[in-house]
């Protein structure tokens, strides 16, 4: 048989009891629900941040360059050269050449801008993993011979473009004079996909390098991967310093970097406003103690001529408040860690049943809500719950202590 320490077992008797005074109980029951929510909440919110920051770091930053060095003078003269240099800095993996081109697509009636990047599908294996969000084997089709061309899912949905469908490329064309005259038109054929379901899917396309090479002045730019991501920025100046040339430097903070701050920045107020939220339901607990106490003078004063001293009876009222903290966060963290690991699926449920979509690929990196449910998380949201019911506890404990039993015998 479990033996409890006395503080602990009238501690808990008082809990179970059944209390003469209703409003009690529902103060009581208001604090238990306010606590569990809060716990709730904050572990769904921190983990739907966490898949966020998950999202970019192994969707996002797996397919877009570390790092980049954009010609400021027109195609590099040798840019082999420049990609052997790049790849020679201690933090850089791999390089890989790129041209920018950006033009119009038409399709019968349908236009859509779009900015395409020459690559070398090769080399543009060791610097981004494209290649694993490219439907079929258009990956490998782009380098056949003739023009063909990779696209964002959502920019071929946009326009009722299939596989091995042709389209035609819109690009400017200037006269001897710089003068804009008709545009330039070639036909592409669509070999493969990019569904990476995001924003990436409506504004991307591909060519091979020796197509962009056909239709520009040549590489302008090489992009590279790097071994701390998080470092790109002055990795990226080192090599662009150590090149020589008149560059512009473009790593990938400050294309994603907002991204990635926004997600930092909501996380930490999640934080902050939801544990405001655990502290009012913790400020019940006070209340409910405080009318405990209040009503339970005459078994205090009893206990006190019994020979009971202030630490037990501050202890039999921190244990009564400290379980509604305990059991609240207790079932706060199983909803929450339930909600948090079917946290995609209930938003896929929700939209399915309003045929609204919560994120839009449009605008959006990705068009679905991403859980990472982290323990460390859990036990911090949980642990801090607990102790700020703790702390209410201290008043309501105190005054427990102030009861004079004379005064409340006498009027018994």
């Amino acid at each position: 048989m479990l033996v409890l320490p006395l503080a602990a077992f009238i501690g808990l008797r008082y809990s179970r009891a059944k209390q003469k005074n209703r409003f009690i109980s529902f103060i009581s029951l208001s604090s238990l629900l306010g606590i569990m929510l809060g716990v709730a909440v904050l572990i769904v919110g921190v983990s739907a941040m966490n898949g966020f920051e998950r999202e970019l770091r192994d969707r996002i930053l797996s397919v877009i360059p570390h790092g980049e060095l954009e010609s400021a003078q027109g195609p590099f003269a040798n840019w082999p050269a420049l990609v052997k240099q790049v790849e020679q800095d201690r933090q850089v993996i791999a390089a890989a050449p790129y041209i920018n081109v950006t033009g119009l697509l038409q399709k019968g009636n349908e236009m859509k801008g779009v900015a395409l990047r020459a690559i070398e599908p090769e080399l543009e294996d060791k610097v981004t993993q494209m290649s694993q969000f490219i439907t079929g084997d258009g990956w490998q089709r782009l380098a056949e011979p003739g023009y063909q061309l990779i696209l964002g899912k959502g920019i071929a949905d946009k326009l009722g473009l299939q596989v091995n469908d042709n389209v035609t490329l819109l690009l400017p064309n200037l006269t001897a004079d710089n003068k804009l005259s008709a545009p330039r038109r070639v036909t592409f054929t669509l070999v493969g996909l990019l569904e990476m379901g995001g924003q990436l899917d409506h504004s991307l396309g591909f060519i091979h390098l020796n197509t962009g090479n056909e239709l520009t002045a040549g590489v302008n730019g090489v992009a590279f991967k790097t071994t701390d991501v998080m470092d790109a920025v002055s990795i990226t100046r080192r090599v662009a310093y150590a090149s020589g040339l008149l560059v512009y430097i473009k790593p990938w903070v400050f294309s994603q970097g907002n991204v990635y701050q926004d997600i930092q920045m909501v996380k930490a107020l999640m934080y902050v406003i939801l544990f405001l939220v655990v502290a009012v339901a913790c400020f019940n607990i006070v209340s409910t103690l405080v009318m405990a106490v209040n009503d339970k003078k005459g078994d205090i004063a009893i206990l006190q001529t019994m020979g009971a001293s202030s630490a037990l009876l501050r202890n039999i009222f921190i244990v009564q408040g400290l379980l509604n903290g305990v059991v609240g966060a207790l079932f706060g963290v199983v909803l929450g860690v339930i909600v948090a690991l079917n946290l995609t699926e209930i938003f896929q449920f929700f939209e399915s049943l309003t045929g609204q979509k919560v994120l839009s690929g449009e605008i959006y990196f990705i068009d679905f809500m991403p859980s990472l449910v982290q323990p460390l998380d859990v036990v911090v949201i949980a642990s801090v719950a607990v102790l700020m019911s703790l702390l209410a506890t201290i008043y309501p404990a105190w005054r427990a202590t102030k009861v004079k039993p004379a005064q409340q015998l006498g009027h018994g």
